[in-house]
């Protein structure tokens, strides 16, 4: 039966179907019928959910009609399966069961049945020969215990007669010791399956277990319930025991004692508790005397109007008899009744009072919150500010109605996101475009660097290099490696407009002029329009003008001699090659759909109206390029970078690498946690070895073989003479009198320092003068295993290091905060905390040295800043400030407010004040502060590392300034001090191509091998291939380097 929620699904019923003309429908699965279309439609719709549960496999998730067939075909092979001469034992120890888990029963049954065999059931015996044979159990013996005379109880057992296989005269008598059966016939995965198919059991609790009725008609099984297993029996039983838990004990034992008790249990009530003062307590009590007063008793007739008289009378005398009263339990019936005689019988009233009312009952308190949880429903703190943000742009959020500020870096807030995203995948993708890491100072520097007498290097091999990922020399083939828009239409197109333009001339026909710079479906449109030829060119002189106004640059004009794709294949970019390129290239991707003028602003200035068309002016026009206008046409390099199949078989393999790494991880954890367990066995046993062989007191001490003797007072003389001269050291006398006496007292002080680790040692070692072999060498185990530990978390630590600059096909935030900010650290992944170690900059020590802010993006900002006017007002009866308001207050004067706005921090204490900030008691937050404070260390010494290579000292700038004078190659008068950007090299490029990428390939002799770069900068985690030279990686820092 298919479970739906663990219970079997129940059919619909048959309706009935009075016409035999009507139309049904019916599941062939189930066979069900149903005369309504839509309750058909319905049952479907819930068969074909896959919330269902096959009973015989346990498999869930699946729909109605999988798990049918599912549990179709496991019951045949649990039938097949199952051995037949137990199913009928194996049920009737089932039936009736009360275990309710399953795995319990099987459990049960497993463990009496694993030793016990049956008539028919095939088995494998041990004759007295040796030989193990197989057979058939023909008839079984069972032998009860037997109590022996000295009081000892002989278990019971077994003797079976077995019919052996291909021995048809021979038989075996064997006992339980000397017969088996095979393991894979009977196991509990089998005996659960079987349970489960033929047997069945109802949901409420204490239900038996219950054979199907075919499955024991077919086996002989009683399936009549005892009377004391039965539904009704156990809720009058749960009844019963309610009740005696309601009532207690002691009312039974209280009831037998009174004689003549009615036949039907007063209702007893308990009293309820009162939290009431005691004056309130008295009070009620005062109020409530009168009713427990006793009414005289009337001797004489009843007076005449009676009730008129005063209900209490004064007492007849001073002493009134002493009363006694009986309070009983309220026996429900009629009321009694009033009568003249009413209050003769006084005593023996019963008395019912009525219940005072409870008071009402405080609300119960709300549940404790469980944080962490939404970082906006955390009530707010009484804290200080967010740490103030510094932008990096000219303009910035609080510029909003001023002024433009002049000076500046000329960077906008809306270029620096793109600015981050280029330089990013500049150096996680290094190897691919074959440059030497960076640092994002340079990089901005190198964009903002201008002149036409010097060529920053790193600017000009950025955008080579890039380009050349593009499309591939005519060596390789020359392959685009991206798509771009379709220009075939638009050549032909022009050159049928040029060939057309003077034709008009000498033939006044119509069609064949086309409108301006004509395209085909123009020119198809013009000769399906030849009835209004002169209308079209009386229109066609004013046409030129128009078209003069439409055209914004000459980059088509540029592309006439050769074009852009050809030139690049020919890696021709010197003298305003790649420039030249570049234009072709945007202007061949402004033709496509999704431009609309994108390109354009770019395209006029490269190629502007009044200058030729010529590589010279797209160098000399480059030159003068707006900072952010270079950083716009980076972007879209990098963005077209990401579709070629080098960038994409780069990410496939580091996502192979990070696939082993992951398992070599594991594998070495699997050793630490072996090692451990090994540790601790070994620790275990010399404690043992330590309390069997207990350490032999010490010896005395023996005068030294080189007659030395220890003398305390002389040496503690010593030493506080040594304190003198260490604290003393201000004052004139002592400094005049002993010359260099503090370099004397420092070397006698670590001499004896040395002395004393020395002795401590020895003393140490001869603690276990006489320590057995044995636990020397459990120690020297010891110790081993702990050296082995300590590189396996090595290990672990270099597999780390290489899974996180292998995480490339993404940038990973560094976290959120509560009001969507997203915090990022660019080295966290993907590229080495310092970038390459073999960078001709990799002296810097860090890659870009601030952790960045990202404002939220729109749906964040509207889902959870500006939300609905409803919503804000419910938030600011919650917690008493609208979310606007808690952002300003909470972030300070300075904050980012939608994703094109960006803030960083540089510097430690901002990076300590933003931690104490956070509040882990939201989702965001709670992650945030975690992988800040995991990443703390590393964010800080980048930090300081930046205002170090930024603010070097005076001793390292001449150094360097002198080193780049030597090598300098050509005389250049620049600066080189006031532009760190020039001091770049592509190493990378000249290692493995011979030259840079905005040189021509040498085919003479190979070139010499480039100047060896500075040593690498020392990090405290290498990655493994920096780790393990032994292994012969010729591998970059994350895989193979690629060769294009």
């Amino acid at each position: 039966m298919v479970l739906f929620k663990r219970k079997p699904v129940q059919y619909v019923s048959r309706p009935l179907v009075e016409n035999e003309e009507q139309e049904v429908w019916m599941i062939q699965q189930t066979g069900e019928i149903f005369i309504d279309y839509e309750q058909y439609l319905s049952r479907m719709d819930f068969y074909k959910q896959h919330k269902f549960i096959c009973r015989i496999t346990g498999h869930s998730g699946l729909s109605f009609f999988e798990a049918l067939k599912s549990e179709l075909a496991g019951a045949q092979e649990v039938e097949e399966a199952f051995p037949e001469a137990l199913k009928g034992p194996v049920l009737r120890r089932v039936q009736f069961q009360t275990i309710s888990r399953i795995d319990t029963l099987v459990d049960l049954i497993y463990e009496e049945f694993k030793g016990d065999y049956y008539p028919g059931e095939a088995v494998t015996v041990h004759v007295v020969t040796g030989e193990r044979l197989t057979g058939v159990v023909r008839d079984k013996s069972r032998f009860g215990s037997k109590v022996l005379p000295g009081g000892n109880v002989q278990p019971p057992f077994s003797r079976y007669f077995v019919s052996l296989d291909n021995r048809p005269t021979e038989e075996a008598v064997v006992d339980d010791a000397h017969i088996t059966r095979d393991r894979k016939i009977f196991t509990k995965q089998v005996l659960r399956s079987f349970i489960k198919k033929t047997v069945t059991r109802e949901s409420w609790t204490g239900a038996p277990w219950l054979v199907k009725h075919e499955v024991a008609v077919l086996y002989h099984i009683d399936i009549r319930v005892p009377p004391h297993l039965r539904y009704e029996s156990k809720a009058a039983e749960r009844r019963y025991n309610q009740a005696q838990r309601r009532n207690g004990p002691e009312f039974f034992d209280m009831v037998g004692s009174f004689p003549g008790a009615p036949g039907r249990l007063p209702e007893l009530k308990p009293a309820t508790k009162s939290h009431k003062s005691k004056a309130h307590q008295s009070q009620i009590k005062s109020k409530q005397q009168p009713f427990l007063n006793p009414a005289p008793v009337q001797m004489g007739p009843p007076l005449p109007n009676q009730s008129n008289l005063p209900l209490f009378l004064p007492p007849q005398s001073s002493h009134p008899p002493p009363y006694t009263y009986t309070f009983q339990a309220q026996i429900p019936g009629p009321p009694p009744q009033e009568g003249p005689n009413t209050f003769n019988n006084f005593h023996n009233t019963t008395f019912a009072f009525p219940q005072l009312a409870p008071l009402p009952q405080p609300p119960p308190p709300p549940p404790p919150i469980k944080y962490p949880i939404e970082d906006l429903q955390v009530e707010p703190r009484n804290a200080p500010p967010r740490p103030p943000l510094k932008y990096f742009s000219q303009d910035t959020p609080l510029d909003s109605g001023k002024s433009k500020k002049t000076g500046g870096n000329g960077i906008k807030m809306k270029s620096v996101g793109p600015l981050l995203e280029t330089w990013d995948t500049l150096n996680v993708y290094c190897e691919i475009f074959k440059l030497d890491s960076f640092t994002f100072d340079d990089f901005v520097e190198a964009l903002q660097f201008s002149s036409e007498d010097v060529d920053c290097q790193l600017f000009v091999e950025t955008h080579c290099a890039v380009l050349k990922i593009l499309v591939n020399s005519e060596a390789d083939g020359g392959k685009v490696n991206v798509q771009l828009p379709e220009m075939e239409a638009e050549d032909d197109g022009e050159e049928t407009g040029e060939e057309a333009t003077p034709e008009p001339e000498p033939t006044p026909e119509p069609e064949i002029k086309p409108k301006g710079r004509a395209t085909r479906s123009s020119l198809a449109k013009a000769e399906a329009e030849a009835a209004e030829a002169a209308r079209l060119q009386a229109e066609a002189n004013p046409e030129p003008e128009d078209e003069t106004a439409k055209i914004l640059h000459r980059a088509a004009d540029m592309q006439l001699e050769i074009g852009w794709i050809d030139r690049l294949r020919k890696r021709d970019f010197r003298n305003g090659g790649w420039q030249s390129i570049i234009v072709g290239l945007l202007y061949q991707l402004s033709k496509g759909p999704c431009a609309q003028g994108k390109y354009d602003p770019l395209l006029e200035h490269l190629a502007p109206l009044n200058m030729e068309p010529n590589p010279e002016t797209a160098r000399q026009q480059y030159a003068k390029l707006d900072v952010n206008l270079r950083i716009t046409i980076l972007q879209v390099l990098c963005i077209l970078t990401a579709e070629t199949k080098s960038v994409r078989g780069y990410m496939e393999e580091c996502s192979e690498q990070m696939t082993g790494f992951r398992k070599e991880k594991i594998q070495f954890q699997r050793d630490r946690k072996a090692l451990m367990e090994e540790v601790r066995a070994l620790v275990e046993e010399r404690k043992a070895l330590t309390l069997a062989n207990p350490p032999v007191a010490d010896a005395p001490e023996e005068k030294p073989a080189n007659g030395d003797i220890k003398m305390p007072d002389v040496e503690e003389e010593v030493q506080d003479s040594d304190e003198i001269i260490d604290t003393c050291d201000d004052t004139p006398q002592q400094v005049h009198s002993l010359r260099r006496g503090m370099d004397r007292a420092n070397e006698r002080k670590r001499k004896r320092e040395a002395e004393q680790e020395k002795k401590e040692k020895a003393e140490a070692e001869a603690k276990f003068p006489k320590q057995s072999k044995q636990l020397t060498k459990l120690l020297k185990d010891i110790q081993k295993k702990l050296e082995h530990i300590k590189d396996t978390e090595e290990e672990i630590a270099i597999l780390d290091n290489d899974l996180r600059e292998a995480d490339c096909p993404r940038t990973r935030v560094l976290g959120k905060d509560r009001f969507w900010n997203r915090y990022y650290w660019f080295e966290r992944n993907g590229m080495p905390y310092s970038g390459l170690p073999s960078s001709s900059t990799a002296e810097a020590g860090y890659a870009n040295g601030r952790i960045w802010v990202q404002g939220p993006d729109e749906i964040e900002r509207t889902g959870y800043i500006d939300m609905k006017p409803e919503w804000q007002e419910e938030y600011l009866a919650k917690f008493g400030i609208t979310v606007p308001k808690r952002k300003e207050l909470e972030e300070g004067p300075t904050g980012v407010f939608n994703a094109y706005q960006w803030g960083y921090y540089d510097d430690p204490e901002s990076v300590d004040d933003l931690i104490k900030w956070l509040d882990p008691r939201g989702f965001n937050e709670f992650k945030f502060s975690k992988e800040l404070k995991l990443y703390r260390d590393r964010i800080v010494r980048n930090m300081e590392r930046r205002k170090e290579y930024l603010n070097p000292a005076e001793d390292k700038s001449v150094d360097s300034t002198n080193k780049r004078m030597s090598t300098r190659k050509k005389d250049q008068h620049v600066d080189h001090t006031a532009h760190r950007c020039l001091a770049w090299q592509n190493g990378m490029a000249m290692e493995e191509l011979g030259h840079l990428h905005s040189e021509q390939p040498r085919a003479r002799k190979p070139p010499k091998k480039a100047a060896p770069p500075p040593p690498p900068v020392e990090e405290e985690r290498h990655t493994r291939s920096e780790a393990k030279g032994k292994k012969e990686k010729s591998i970059g820092r994350q895989g193979t380097r690629y060769n294009f």
